[in-house]
């Protein structure tokens, strides 16, 4: 991918000559500027830049940072934006620095940049020089006017829905930012930046795509004539520091008493399904799962986007790819958890199971496959049961549902429910036992219940997940593995022996 393509130049028939028309560029700023061009008809290198004199083009980008209102002195500070990126992109391209080298590209920016200034009429104070170097940068080596909000730690998701409007959830509440895109275009250079670098594209005849960022962060993209208002992009950011059990108990997410319970069910290898509904941290919540396994275990991660972040040594990440431009080469999430039973897995990890894929996990978990995890979208503990069945039918295999039930009961041995609260806050709110059959039922108990005691005078949901007083059937497991809990872990009043 040339440096042209990186910052989003777009390529047409039109040639002339590179070096008058830098001149030009620095001599007459009032005349219309020169346009930087890629080959793509095969008779150059990819990335070679042809200067032309029409508009449009590379010069277009000084309006690619926003031009909300303002004075005078912003609209001027725009301008020199666009005069400065020009002849960046040119001197850039004649020193041929490879673009995967970000050091270098930084360094020769920062050179090229002060040397461009000293030529330039208007005053600038130390701060505006910094900003405006940044905005440049982010524009060659980001992904333009959104590198501010991915870099902001306080930021959890960032949307994008269309080039004038982009939202970010802030502590759980959703706000509009000033942020805005110059056109539809503008954004799809930014959608070509993310999807290109892990192999997956989109077009017309592909208009959705699940992508991820360097950092891990998850992306969603949906783009015309799908999305009717423009490309659409969700970004979920991840905490670069993984959250740890610690952090949820500090944050109320969940108590220290279930907190100590889901540990020992993960060391106990207990099948267990992370349910809750879009955006309520199942993710989070089975990154930290995760992370209780032990060391000494082989663990195989198998998702659409790889984004978990476990801290272990012996872990192998699968991630599932699409179908290229001739409809071959896709491989499922199904594709996946089958090929990594013969990887030898100890934990099998799925980062969410969305349709066929589900019955061959469950079938995994039934053949010597114990302590495996994964997520599910679900209202409620007895729904995630419904949605597994559902998601089995899904697999095209001609199954009585008394026989996905059996393989239900069998499999999981707990459920744990994330919610997302009216506040925005994310809690557990239920953890509950699968407890085998009774008839055509599964029978589920409910051991911790969250309960809700109101909310306080900032709206924030006061409650606490509380045992209900009713112990699992697995702790005979837990003690021939010499794992032990406290007296009073599923209530004072239900004391019946140390575990």
């Amino acid at each position: 991918m040339s440096l042209l393509k990186r910052i989003g130049g777009e390529g047409d028939s039109n040639q002339g000559n590179s070096s008058s028309a830098t001149n030009s560029n620095a001599n007459n700023s009032s005349t219309s500027q020169p346009k930087i061009e890629t080959s793509s008809n095969g008779t150059g290198t990819e990335g070679s830049v042809r200067l032309g004199n029409s508009g449009g083009g590379l010069s277009s980008r000084r309006n690619e940072i926003t031009e909300a209102p303002g004075n005078k002195q912003d609209k001027i500070t725009q301008e020199l934006k666009g005069r400065i990126q020009e002849r960046l992109i040119a001197e850039l391209e004649k020193k041929r620095i490879p673009v995967t080298d970000d050091k270098a590209v930084r360094n020769n920016t920062e050179e090229i940049f002060a040397q461009i200034l000293s030529e330039e009429p208007v005053p600038l104070s130390r701060t505006e020089k910094q900003t405006l170097l940044e905005a440049i940068l982010s524009e060659i080596m980001g992904l333009g006017p959104i590198d501010p909000l991915l870099r902001d730690d306080s930021i959890s998701e960032i949307m994008i829905n269309g080039p004038k409007q982009v939202y970010i959830e802030r502590k759980g509440k959703l706000v509009k930012t000033d942020v805005v895109f110059q056109n539809n275009e503008h954004v799809m250079r930014i959608v070509e930046r993310i999807v290109a670098p892990i192999g997956r594209r989109i077009d017309e005849s592909q208009p959705l795509v699940d992508a991820r960022l360097p950092d891990g962060s998850r992306v969603n993209i949906v783009i015309p004539p799908v999305a009717i208002k423009g490309p659409t992009i969700t970004i979920r950011k991840f905490s670069k520091k993984p959250l740890q059990i610690e952090d949820l108990i500090r944050f109320g997410s969940i108590s220290a008493r279930a907190a100590d319970f889901l540990k020992n069910c993960v060391v106990g290898r207990l099948n267990i399904v992370v349910s809750g509904g879009t955006g309520s941290g199942k993710t989070t919540l089975l990154n930290v799962l995760s992370n209780f396994i032990p060391d000494d275990e082989r663990i195989i991660t198998v998702e659409n986007a790889a984004e978990l972040q476990l801290n272990k040594d012996h872990v192998v990440t699968l991630e599932s790819r699409s179908a290229n431009i001739e409809g071959k080469g896709e491989v499922s999430i199904r594709d996946l958890v089958i090929n990594c039973l013969r990887m030898r897995p100890e934990r099998i990890v799925v980062g969410e199971c969305r349709g066929g894929e589900a019955l061959e996990m469950l079938q995994a978990m039934n053949t010597g496959h114990d302590g495996s995890l994964t997520t599910a979208h679900a209202n409620s503990p007895k729904d995630t049961i419904s949605r597994l069945e559902t998601m089995c039918l899904m697999s095209g295999m001609d199954l009585p549902v008394r026989a996905i039930r059996e393989q239900i009961a069998a499999a999981v041995q707990l459920i744990v429910q994330q919610e997302r609260m009216k506040d925005g806050s994310r809690r557990v709110t239920s953890v509950t036992e699968v407890d085998g059959m009774e008839g055509d039922i599964i029978k589920m108990q409910e051991i911790f219940r969250f309960e809700q005691t109101g909310t306080d005078e900032n709206g924030k949901v006061i409650g606490q997940l509380r045992p209900t007083g009713v112990q699992p059937r697995f702790l005979e497991k837990f003690e021939t593995l010499g794992l032990y809990l406290p007296p009073d872990t599923f209530g004072a009043g239900n004391m019946m022996r140390a575990f």
